[in-house]
């Protein structure tokens, strides 16, 4: 098993793309690094998500780097076991396209998060996700991993000081609290429907 350190970089792009992973405790975030430089957050992988599973469609290299945003445990797969397994145990492989099907979900909504709703949805949006609020989550964890505006405006595709003003926004409202680490409300879910059927 691997254990990472807050911030320490599970792969990188590029790397060999021989094994994949699943996540037994922590928060880890996916990104991918334009030419100049910027960041984006691809996605947010959890307790019971698999990351690299590109590998098993003869993906050679990693194409986005893993950096744990809390204390993370890893089990390292190589590709051809999990391949195996899948065609030998129906457990595994039932859980494996259960996640599949749940990360295609996620990323068609993110897709049409971006074309359709404003900065500010798109980040009650992320937060909820983040937090386990919402329809792929069920058992919410409030207080989410230590992780700074930057980050959740590479989430949402914004900038750091918009997503400055709506945190400032939201902490007034009473929807979240940033003292001891970032707690998002359930009320934080009735604004969401608020303002998506005010659309």
């Amino acid at each position: 098993m691997l254990r990472c350190d807050v911030g320490e970089v599970i792969f990188s792009a590029d790397d060999p793309a021989d094994t994949i992973m699943y996540v037994v405790k922590g928060t880890v975030k996916l990104s991918v690094v334009s030419r100049r430089g910027q960041e984006a957050v691809v996605a947010i992988v959890r307790a019971g998500d698999f990351l690299g599973e590109a590998c098993l469609a003869d993906q050679r290299t990693r194409e986005r780097t893993a950096t744990a945003m809390s204390l993370t445990a890893v089990v390292t797969i190589d590709r051809t076991d999990m391949a195996r397994m899948l065609r030998t145990e129906p457990a595994i492989y039932d859980g494996f396209m259960k996640h599949l099907v749940l990360r295609s979900l996620r990323a068609q909504d993110d897709l049409v998060d971006q074309q359709v709703s404003s900065c500010e949805q798109r980040l009650v949006r992320a937060l909820l996700l983040l937090s386990r609020y919402g329809k792929y989550c069920k058992r919410p964890k409030k207080v989410l991993p230590t992780m700074s505006q930057s980050t959740l405006a590479g989430i949402v595709g914004s900038t750091r000081s918009r997503v400055n003003y709506f945190m400032n926004r939201f902490e007034r409202l009473g929807l979240l609290e940033t003292s001891g680490g970032l707690t998002v409300k359930r009320s934080l879910l009735r604004y969401s429907q608020d303002t998506t059927h005010a659309r």
